[in-house]
């Protein structure tokens, strides 16, 4: 007997977001951070060229736990979910995952086109309803 693909009792998943949504949502991270590390450099933080990094990785580690994704991603309606569920990603993962991106691991997609941040983490972003 073959057995017929059923979409009931299947979950509504989200589609995948572009990769346009995902360039403009990190340009929009990075030039906040670059506007604050700006701020806080004379008073804070020595001059350094790590400063709009170090407060990238926070930017994004801390907005993607509480929120699950980052400014940008907010402003570009972009989530970061589990790949395949779409469950909310843990701290630890988040954290590897930015590590990674801060890295430029971003620019090294897998076979199946998944960004190599996203494969190893076991994560993805989605575009919001």
């Amino acid at each position: 007997m073959v057995e017929r693909m059923s979409w009931e009792n299947q979950p509504n998943l989200l589609p995948g977001a572009s990769l346009g949504r995902r360039l403009i949502a990190l340009v929009i991270d990075w030039t906040m951070c670059r506007l604050i590390a700006a701020l806080l450099s004379r008073a804070i933080i020595p001059d350094s060229g790590f400063s709009t990094l170090i407060i990238f990785y926070l930017e994004v580690c801390l907005f993607t736990i509480a929120f699950g994704s980052s400014a940008g991603q907010r402003i570009m309606a972009i989530k970061v979910l589990t790949f395949p569920e779409q469950q909310r990603v843990t701290a630890g993962k988040v954290a590897l995952r930015t590590l990674l991106i801060c890295l430029v691991f971003p620019a090294i997609f897998t076979n199946n086109g998944r960004p190599i941040h996203d494969f190893v983490t076991q994560s993805q972003t989605v575009r919001q309803a």
